[in-house]
């Protein structure tokens, strides 16, 4: 098992830290994004509120790869960030692989948080 969270850890690290520096470094070509959704993507760039998310995904992935210490902060910082993501996709934009990646990091999310549920003792305890 030990080496299950491990796997998980870094991989959902490797995620938010290369998706979050995506935002600044621009290695990934964006596709425009069509309708609501685009309009959507296009005021949060706008009003700058995407790279406070970004900051945020590389905070978070950084936290994961760093160590176990890290863990709860990173489940702290990126819960909202996956929420949004989840929200993003079930609403807004309906394609079935950006949902079911989604769905995979929220899964694999909620998987370290149940890990690490001694860590939150004010959620998980009666």
């Amino acid at each position: 098992m030990k080496y299950v969270i491990i796997i998980v850890r870094v991989l959902l690290g490797l995620v938010f830290a290369v998706f979050g520096s995506n935002a600044f470094l621009h290695f990934m070509p964006m596709q425009p994004i069509p309708g609501q959704a685009g309009a959507f993507i296009g005021a949060l760039a706008s009003s700058g509120y995407l790279y406070a998310i970004a900051v945020l995904q590389v905070l978070g992935g950084l936290c994961l790869l760093l160590g176990a210490r890290f863990v709860p902060l990173d489940l702290t910082l990126l819960g909202p960030v996956i929420v949004n993501i989840v929200l993003f996709h079930v609403f807004l934009d309906k394609s079935a692989f950006d949902l079911g990646m989604a769905c995979v990091i929220s899964l694999l999310t909620l998987f370290l948080l149940w890990i690490y549920r001694f860590k939150f003792p004010a959620i998980f305890q009666p």
